[in-house]
């Protein structure tokens, strides 16, 4: 079971009030772009966008990237499959923004990471991005204290013994191994090093960094 603080599905919980907060920020943005306006969602839903009130408008086109197919169910909001590190069926400049919340730690080392990031800068000029903080002192994935800086094999252990944040116990060791291996957190300066020219800012639960924001607009 996910402690409150870090359960994005009860509303009260503060990892839901910092999300809720990041949401009406970005959402000021979108509002001071011109129209029509063209939207690059790497990695998210329609569960934002509808929560933003920004379904169903004429004057914004919201496409969904994922690896994986994704429920649509608003007019003005589409979705594909591709990978954020080759956007290949995009043209330079297609759309006017990119949005992508907690995806860029999940695509691989920091070569992959590298990636992402010049593809969201190729095709849209303006973007907002967050990740987790590496330097938390829970790790947000497994809502387990310090266990990004634990050895590995000790990482996959725990993995394989305990439901640990947003995972079941994986029993398997190479399923939990991958597991594992599939996210990366981002210190301050390896996630500015990705956005050369953007502005940053940093959102904090009881005084300590707990995300990295990275926005060009």
């Amino acid at each position: 079971m996910l402690p409150r603080f870090a359960n994005n599905n009860d509303p009260q919980s503060w990892a839901s009030r910092l999300r809720l907060k990041r949401s009406h920020r970005f959402a000021a943005m979108v509002e001071s772009l011109p129209r029509p306006l063209r939207i690059l969602d790497v990695g998210g839903t329609q569960t934002m966008w509808a929560a933003l009130n920004l379904v169903d408008r004429p004057d914004i086109q919201i496409t969904l990237l994922n690896i994986l197919p994704t429920k649509c169910s608003h007019s003005n909001v589409a979705a594909v499959i591709g990978d954020a590190r080759n956007m290949r069926q995009f043209e330079d400049g297609e759309f006017d923004l990119v949005y992508s919340n907690s995806v860029i730690e999940h695509v691989g080392d920091f070569a992959q990471m590298k990636l992402m990031a010049n593809e969201v800068q190729r095709v849209a000029k303006h973007y907002f991005l967050q990740t987790p903080y590496c330097y938390f002192p829970i790790e947000p994935h497994f809502v387990f204290p310090l266990f990004q800086f634990l050895p590995f094999f000790v990482q996959v252990h725990l993995v394989r013994h305990f439901s640990l944040g947003w995972f079941d116990r994986l029993p398997d060791r190479e399923e939990a191994e991958s597991v594992v291996r599939s996210i990366r957190l981002l210190s301050r300066g390896a996630f500015h090093s990705l956005f050369h020219g953007a502005e940053f800012d940093e959102e904090k639960l009881f005084g300590v960094t707990k995300s990295l924001l990275a926005w060009k607009l």
